[in-house]
């Protein structure tokens, strides 16, 4: 496992600190270059950007909320790291958490949702065809957020923008690990589908059968990399 890579975040104009310190941030953990579990210090990061400590505090507060760093009370803050029992408790949890977004949404879908819909399941595309993974994999989330935000439910957006940090940051790891280029390109076909469709019944087996696979490939990534087979960059 190779130290975090701060050398390669490129220095912030002034005007922009915060949006530019949580772009840059995001981005070196999701490549990899913050790598999980990296200690990430407000004095090193300050002075690689070239910012006040302001600034850099409100950014990592929001990456925090994001579930991409986590404080621990005497340790500091650092990039989270999860077990296999997190990925458990985290797709049990979005099962519950989408098909309780589309029951609130079901009979409100209406030519906006479907088109509001099928845009984000377009940009996936793009994103997949152009070969870039981050990009992809923010998509992918996009897609699967867009239900959370058309129920206007704000307790719920919440809980969906608590865990889809780490669920980016893993998948991120999960990808560069496999040389993946990003997610299948008809991997969202039938959730989109059945999101259009008649059923919530078949809508709610959509999510159950979707989540299941996605959960299994992630356990299967951190299982690996507890046994030595697979080295993060």
């Amino acid at each position: 496992m190779s130290e975090p890579a701060h050398g390669n975040l490129l220095r912030i104009p002034k005007a922009t600190f915060r949006a530019h310190i949580v772009d840059g941030l995001r981005s070196a953990i999701l490549k990899g270059e913050i790598v999980p579990g990296a200690p990430v210090t407000e004095v090193s990061l300050a002075e690689q950007f070239g910012v006040s400590r302001g600034p850099l505090r409100e950014a990592m507060r929001q990456l925090i909320d994001e579930g991409l760093l986590v404080t621990v009370p005497y340790t500091g803050t650092r990039v989270v790291e999860l077990s296999v029992e997190d990925i458990r408790e985290i797709y049990s949890m979005r099962v519950t958490l989408e098909i309780f977004a589309f029951e609130l949404v079901w009979d409100r879908r209406d030519d906006d949702f479907r088109h509001a819909l099928l845009s984000r399941q377009a940009q996936l595309t793009r994103c997949i065809d152009s070969g870039d993974d981050i990009a992809s994999i923010d998509a992918e989330l996009q897609l699967h957020g867009f239900v959370y935000e058309a129920s206007g439910h704000k307790i719920l957006q919440k809980m969906w923008d608590s865990i889809r940090g780490r669920l980016q940051l893993y998948w991120a790891a999960h990808h560069r690990a496999h040389g993946i280029r990003g997610p299948r390109r008809d991997g969202h076909d039938s959730y989109v589908e059945a999101a259009l469709g008649q059923s919530l019944d078949v809508m709610r087996a959509e999510i159950r059968a979707h989540m299941a696979r996605g959960g299994r490939q992630t356990e299967d990534f951190l299982l690996s990399l507890q046994d030595g087979k697979i080295e993060q960059d």
